[in-house]
């Protein structure tokens, strides 16, 4: 498993978003959190080893809008390194078009869904996208002064 830092994982995982969000050229409104850090286990309390993954949503546009966003992912994502792995639909209840796809110099996978808009549950139509890095140990830190053994042969 690769070392990396989590400042350069996090960074990864946003600029791809950002060039997700740049291909999809749609007027909406995106959520505002960046990258965060996961352990890959189960233990919440073990940091190593860890991913990093950015979840946002686009809203505040037409559904059609949405949809040629969509569009021209399924187009220009490959064009832009993607390898695309499911193009179809991700088969929850609403049956939302999924793209799954993985670029392998940027070190990260996205999933993105195509949500109609649900008025019974206020829900507006939206693009769903998750952008994750792979897991990734931490850097081996030096320890500290206390942690450190006595040094023999210092005078």
């Amino acid at each position: 498993m690769e070392t990396r830092d989590k400042d350069a994982a996090v960074a990864d995982v946003e600029q791809a978003s950002s060039r997700i969000l740049e291909i999809i050229d749609v007027k909406g409104k995106a959520t505002e959190p960046g990258a965060l850090t996961m352990p890959c286990s189960d233990d919440d309390h073990q940091e190593e080893p860890y991913y990093a993954y950015h979840p946002w949503s686009l809203y505040k546009a037409p559904f059609a809008e949405l949809e040629k966003g969509m569009n021209r992912l399924r187009d220009e994502l490959p064009k832009d390194g993607w390898k695309i792995t499911k193009d179809g639909m991700d088969g929850t209840i609403g049956n939302s078009p999924q793209i799954v796809a993985e670029s392998k110099e940027r070190r990260v996978m996205a999933d993105i869904r195509l949500h109609k808009e649900v008025k019974s549950q206020k829900t507006p139509a939206m693009l769903e996208v998750t952008v994750q890095s792979r897991c990734y140990r931490l850097p081996a830190t030096p320890a500290t002064p206390e942690e450190q053994p006595p040094n023999m042969w210092r005078p």
